[in-house]
């Protein structure tokens, strides 16, 4: 382990770095003249930098490049240490909340899944809402992906981070020639997409407190909100449907957005495999799910069931977690499909969760491919993808990882079920937290949260969503005994 003290000093910069994020909701209070507020968001702020800047003196001579394992080690660490210097606020102005609650809180936004085990949440003190909904804008594109961008002025190297963060099977591919520059470029992207949110919030009829929250929440794809009734609230058209269009355009690669102002043309949007794939499933599962509700009547006009399908679908198959009605009440299929979709279809490079797109296309053309091998054993049939050959050892990657998923999956799942859960509340919260969707089935449902959930389940839908967060491989690797030898 000593030879991996360095990385401490790294993960110092981030706790100091991570402790300028209390000044916001800090603000929030001044703004308001509540002092006293105030006074524990800055002081939350000065202990994560006094923590931070102990742990850089401590570990300041220890100066070397990262390695890959190296930086696989920093990822984890700071997906584990940061949720608890962010879980420290909410145990001093959320009245009654336990220490277990406050850190799957900020897990919770770290890692944009949108579960809570908080009730009330328009009693809450703004500035709780607003740093809930802020660790998600934080979160969304990762902690570790702007870490990429400021590394370079602290002499390290970034290329390290970048793949043991970026989701997707491909991170190889740059964008940029210098990896500190395709960061800034994301991060850029996001900061317009974040900024058109907002506004167009704000023109659909919220105040520029809820406007600010619910972009953090939509470009995040996290589905925090501010409301007990999640975007119920307002029950306005023009806002939900301005909510279906930001959660869609999150749902895509920022890369792909990135290339697109690169290139001044939308060919890099349209021409990728992936993007397209998304789309048409999307579009497909409105369809389908409108086509449900107009049959089994559940809505008065057909209008009213467009937008609710079309809401309530994009929410949950990008992995945001809003709602507008308790969906568990439509017929079973609908609720069932739509947690499947958040677990397939996000693109790699977005903000979402789940196993991406990507991976499903290469696993469809995969199973194509054995097909046609078991016809004519001797045709030249190799896997591609969007026109290139998929390389072998990225297949391997991704029948790894689905393998992989698959047993975490039933493994937590059985856990929670001898914890003494329900099945359909066990084997959905562990498939929402894991694919970082937030609302489940049973009884963490939309209508529901995770508050009915004991301490130990509670640590476990914690552990999922940073597995499913971090895409399993980047975490289990630090289990494997390869990882600590020399």
């Amino acid at each position: 382990m000593r030879r991996h003290v360095h990385v401490l000093r790294v993960l110092a910069w981030l706790i100091m770095g991570f402790s300028l994020a209390f000044l916001v909701p800090a603000a929030w209070t001044l703004v308001d003249a509540r002092y006293r507020q105030a006074e524990i968001w800055l002081l939350a702020g000065a202990g994560t930098a006094a923590c931070g800047a102990l742990l850089w003196a401590a570990t300041r001579r220890f100066r070397r490049e990262l390695s890959v394992k190296d930086g696989f080690l920093l990822v984890n660490l700071v997906w584990t240490v940061l949720p608890g210097f962010a879980a420290a606020p909410l145990l001093l102005t959320v009245p009654g909340i336990s220490v277990t609650d406050a850190y799957f809180e900020a897990m919770s936004g770290l890692t944009a899944t949108g579960a809570t085990a908080l009730a009330g949440l328009d009693l809450l003190d703004p500035a709780v809402n607003m740093w809930r909904c802020f660790l998600q804008l934080i979160g969304g594109l990762g902690i570790m992906l702007l870490a990429v961008a400021v590394l370079p002025f602290l002499g390290l190297g970034g290329m390290q981070l970048f793949k043991a963060e970026m989701p997707g099977p491909m991170k190889d591919t740059r964008l940029t020639p210098r990896i500190a520059e395709t960061a800034r470029g994301l991060w850029g992207v996001y900061f317009v997409l974040s900024l058109a949110c907002m506004l167009a919030y704000r023109w659909g009829g919220m105040s520029w407190d809820d406007a600010f929250m619910h972009m953090c929440t939509t470009v995040g794809l996290g589905g925090l909100s501010s409301h007990d009734q999640s975007f119920g609230y307002w029950n306005s058209p023009a806002l939900e449907w301005l909510a279906v269009l930001f959660m869609a355009l999150s749902g895509i690669s920022f890369a792909r957005y990135f290339m697109v102002w690169r290139t001044r043309s939308v060919r890099p949007l349209w021409r990728d495999a992936e993007v397209r794939a998304y789309v048409v499933v999307l579009l497909v599962s409105v369809a389908a799910v409108w086509l449900l509700l107009l049959r089994e009547g559940k809505h008065v006009d057909a209008g009213h069931a467009l937008r609710d399908a079309a809401f309530q679908v994009v929410s949950v198959a990008t992995t945001t977690g809003y709602a507008t009605t308790d969906y568990l009440l439509w017929p079973t299929i609908g609720p069932v499909l739509m947690l499947l979709l958040g677990a397939i279809v996000s693109c790699a490079g977005s903000t979402g969760g789940g196993i991406k797109m990507v991976r499903v296309l290469i696993l469809a053309k995969v199973t194509l491919h054995e097909l046609v091998q078991l016809i004519h054993p001797r045709v030249v049939n190799p896997v591609t993808l969007g026109g290139q050959t998929v390389p072998a050892r990225v297949i391997g990657a991704v029948i790894a990882y689905m393998l992989v998923y698959g047993a975490v999956l039933v493994g937590l799942s059985l856990l929670m079920l001898a914890s003494g859960l329900d099945v359909v509340t066990a084997v959905s919260a562990i498939i929402a937290c894991l694919n970082n969707i937030g609302p489940g089935m049973g009884k963490v449902g939309p209508a529901g949260n995770y508050a009915v959930l004991t301490d130990f389940q509670i640590w476990l839908c914690s552990l999922a969503m940073m597995l499913g967060r971090l895409e399993l491989l980047s975490v289990l690797v630090l289990f494997t005994p390869q990882f600590w030898r020399r």
